[in-house]
């Protein structure tokens, strides 16, 4: 079932890219069935799914490269299942949010084009390489495929942004940043490889199978020393920060979210980025419990100035796309800064958070992708007063912002809260900054929202259309998932926190002494 669940999104991106040249809208359809198709099965998987039973479920192995003891092995826990879904519910919408961002025609010759066949077709490979990343449960596997989904996503940014020159150098700048950590991360992946070839190691042979080494690791059996613990654990750190986004690493996001369409960039940010995060939990704190231990200080602290950060970038920003990027940066900090405060809370708390975050940011970057597609420009200081003419516009909007900022009773508040206190527990100061920092992200909000949708209008707004029905059946989703996860959180939560409990409680145990 887990073949089938990223499979399907390869099936139907083949499907779209054979649909005759000039049918763009049955190439959508065929690409639009497929992201259901995967959804439908997602959800079968969840069904069926058990939280509080041990281990990986629905494990599916086979032999893949016996001589280095690769294997093609999938499963799905807690952890794993949140983010299948939230790829899975995302995708379509995204392809319906998207379905006039491309045009058919090629601008410089006239001729009918298969753009809109390609377009769709790399959302959806994008998709199932995102999902075989989640399911895997060998390092190898995991590593061709985390890799591997950089190729269509650079060609999403670089080939279909709205302006080409920049679009281009923006896809140049996020392939070279995620190309080197993920080649730091290829040494890494040999020296554990190597560690666990290793004459005395407890393995009969070398393996990449994550749950004998994580096994091993937990029991302080791995056969190492710690330098050479630290080091593979920093190599894998490196890739997964870049990928994040964590400050320092997060300079190509601005600019690669900005230049692509805004489906593109909600695909970037709100599915491809929590791969980063998701393999912080899975392999860092799994595979090296005591190195996760030892740096959790200083990532915890990388993590605050990424908070203040971009919080401060976005207040300052003029352009509302890249506001809304900006603003991604301090919320990727909340989760990773949950992850390493190394509590079974706060680790919980940023599982959700990245359900949450990827479902409110989809929402307020999608909704003001619209509001820019009318205007034709994301100067904040060209609108004023669209809330007269786009009430409904206006309305989702401020719903989506308020989620941003975290309002209570919309589903980020509940996973930031679950981060800062159990942050607290362990990192009293990272969490107090933590914490303060949600002012500004208040500021950043209801400014963006006073002068773009109050005010005297101005006449370029005065034309400006309300949501259509397509756009309104891509936001109301979105929007009920939001006030619905933050008025009862407990479906997720019950689903999250058994794994969190199982794979991440070793570092936690370990007593490190707050700074």
């Amino acid at each position: 079932m887990l073949t089938a669940l990223w499979v399907l999104p390869l099936l139907g991106a083949a499907g779209a890219l054979i649909v005759p040249r000039g049918s763009a809208g049955a190439a959508r359809v065929v690409a639009l069935a497929f992201s259901l198709a995967a959804l439908a099965l997602s959800a079968v998987v969840a069904v069926r799914f058990v939280p509080g039973a041990m281990g990986y479920q629905f494990v599916e192995s086979a032999t893949w490269i016996p001589r280095f003891g690769a294997g093609y092995v999938l499963g799905v826990d807690g952890v794993a299942l949140t983010l299948v879904l939230l790829t899975t519910v995302l995708v379509p919408l995204l392809l319906l949010a998207g379905w006039r961002d491309v045009a058919p025609t090629n601008r410089e010759h006239g001729a009918v084009s298969r753009r809109p066949h390609t377009y769709v077709a790399l959302i959806l490979v994008v998709e199932s390489m995102v999902l075989v990343s989640l399911l895997s449960l060998d390092i190898l596997l995991f590593y061709v495929f985390f890799e591997a989904m950089l190729v269509p996503m650079y060609f999403l940014i670089g080939g279909f942004g709205p302006r080409v020159g920049a679009a281009r150098a923006a896809a140049v700048k996020f392939l070279l940043y995620n190309l080197a950590g993920g080649l730091v991360m290829l040494a890494a992946v040999i020296g554990l490889y190597a560690v666990t070839a290793a004459e005395g190691s407890p393995f009969s042979a070398g393996t990449f199978d994550v749950r004998a080494i994580a096994d091993a690791a937990a029991t302080g059996d791995l056969g190492a020393s710690p330098a050479v613990i630290n080091a593979l654990f920093l190599g894998f750190l490196v890739a997964f920060a870049v990928k994040a986004p964590l400050w320092p690493l997060h300079t190509w996001l601005p600019g690669a979210a900005v230049e692509s369409t805004p489906a593109t960039a909600v695909l970037m940010m709100a599915i491809v980025d929590k791969v980063g995060t998701f393999g912080m939990l899975r392999y860092c704190l799994q595979l090296f419990p005591d190195a996760s231990a030892t740096f959790a200080p200083w990532i915890v602290g990388l993590a605050v100035i990424g908070i203040v950060y971009g919080a401060i970038l976005a207040i300052g920003s003029t352009d509302m796309m890249r506001l809304i990027a900006y603003t991604s940066i301090s919320h990727f900090g909340f989760i990773v800064l949950g992850i390493f405060a190394l509590t079974a809370q706060a680790q919980a708390g940023s599982t959700l958070y990245m359900l949450n975050h990827g479902i409110a940011t989809a929402a307020l970057f999608l909704v003001a992708g619209f509001l820019v597609a009318r205007r034709g420009t994301a100067e904040i200081a060209e609108y004023g007063g669209v809330g007269r003419t786009a009430p409904v516009l206006a309305g989702t909007f401020l719903v989506a912002g308020l989620a941003t900022l975290s309002l209570p009773g919309l589903a980020p508040f509940v996973s930031e809260f679950l981060v800062l206190v159990g942050t607290y527990a362990r990192y009293e100061a990272a969490a107090v900054v933590a914490a303060v920092a949600l002012v500004l992200s208040a500021v950043y909000i209801l400014r963006l929202y006073q002068r773009v949708m109050t005010g005297p209008t101005t006449e370029a707004d005065r034309r400006i259309r309300d949501l259509v029905p397509r756009e309104l059946v891509v936001v109301a989703p979105l929007l009920v998932l939001v006030i619905g996860l933050g008025v009862y959180p407990k479906p997720m939560l019950d689903v999250i926190t058994p794994a969190v409990d199982r794979t991440s409680v070793q570092p936690a145990e370990q007593g490190v002494a707050a700074p």
